[in-house]
C-alpha cells in the first residue's frame, strides 16, 4: 500500500514504535544516541523544531519515558530529547479528555513531562484508590507507568507507595485477563515501590518472564519490561540483579 495511502492513526501507531525502539536501544547500549539524536526523518533532524508531525506525536505519547535512558543512569535529560519534547508539546497540546479519569491521567502525564523539561505545573490530586476501588485505581496507575521513574516524585508517588497491595492485584488480574502490557506496566510500578524500599506483594522476576513469553510484540512494551528490569536493579538488596533469566535486555 503505497505510503500517502496509510491511515493516519496506522501511521502514528508506527511513528510511537520507532521511537520507543531507539529509547531502547539507548537504554540497552550506554554508547548509543539519545533518542532525539537517533536517526533523521524527512522532514530534518528528529530533535529539530522542523520535526515531522508524526515524530512530534511519538514523542507526546511516550512523554517521561523518552528521557528513561539518562535517568535511569542517573543524570539529567539531555539537550536534544528535551527539545523534542517541548517541541511536542508546543505543537500538539493536550487533547480535550472524554472523561474525568482521563483528564486526570492527562494533567499527570504533564505534570511528569513539564517537571522534567523545568516547566512543571502544580501537581493534580492523584487517583484515590478507596474512591475508585482497587480494580479501576490499578488501571489507571498502569496508565501513568511513565511516572515510575527516577527524578519523578510526587502525591501520585506517595500514593502508589502507600498501595502497593493493589498495585500487585491489578498486576495479577491483568495476567489473567490475558493483557501484557498492563501488567507490564504494573510491574512496573512494583519494580519502583520495591526500590523504594518497600516489601514486595508479588515477585516481578516470574512476572517478566510471562508477559515476555505473551507479550504483545510491541516496542514500547519492550521499553516497559527494560525499564522494570533497571528499576529491579535499584531494589536494596538485590546484588544489582533481577534474577531473570533476561538479565538486562528485556526485548
Amino acid at each position: 500500500m503505497p505510503f500517502a495511502e496509510t491511515p493516519l492513526r496506522d501511521e502514528y501507531a508506527a511513528a510511537v514504535d520507532r521511537l520507543a525502539r531507539r529509547v531502547l536501544d539507548a537504554l540497552q547500549d550506554g554508547t548509543a544516541p539519545p533518542p532525539a539524536e537517533a536517526g533523521t526523518t524527512a522532514a530534518g533532524p528528529a530533535g529539530a523544531a522542523g520535526a515531522d508531525r508524526p515524530l512530534l506525536a511519538a514523542a507526546r505519547v511516550l512523554g517521561a519515558d523518552l528521557f528513561a535512558p539518562r535517568l535511569l543512569a542517573g543524570a539529567a535529560p539531555d539537550a536534544p530529547t528535551a527539545a523534542l519534547l517541548a517541541e511536542a508539546r508546543r505543537v500538539l497540546p493536550a487533547p480535550a479528555a472524554p472523561t474525568p479519569g482521563a483528564a486526570l491521567v492527562i494533567a499527570w502525564q504533564d505534570w511528569a513531562t513539564g517537571r522534567l523539561l523545568g516547566d512543571a505545573p502544580p501537581p493534580p490530586a492523584p487517583p484515590d484508590p478507596a474512591e475508585l476501588g482497587w480494580q479501576t485505581w490499578s488501571v489507571r496507575m498502569s496508565q501513568l507507568a511513565a511516572l515510575a521513574l527516577p527524578r519523578l516524585d510526587g502525591p501520585l508517588h506517595d500514593t502508589a507507595r502507600a498501595h502497593p497491595l493493589p498495585l500487585a492485584r491489578g498486576t495479577a488480574r491483568a495476567l489473567l485477563r490475558r493483557d501484557p502490557a498492563t501488567a507490564a506496566r504494573l510491574t512496573r510500578w512494583l519494580a519502583w515501590t520495591e526500590s523504594q524500599g518497600l516489601p514486595p506483594h508479588l515477585e516481578t522476576a516470574p512476572v517478566l518472564d510471562r508477559i515476555r513469553l505473551a507479550g504483545d510484540g510491541s516496542a514500547r512494551t519492550a521499553l516497559t519490561l527494560a525499564i522494570t528490569h533497571r528499576l529491579a536493579e535499584r531494589v536494596p538488596g538485590t546484588g544489582g540483579g533481577t534474577g531473570t533469566s533476561g538479565g538486562r535486555r528485556a526485548a
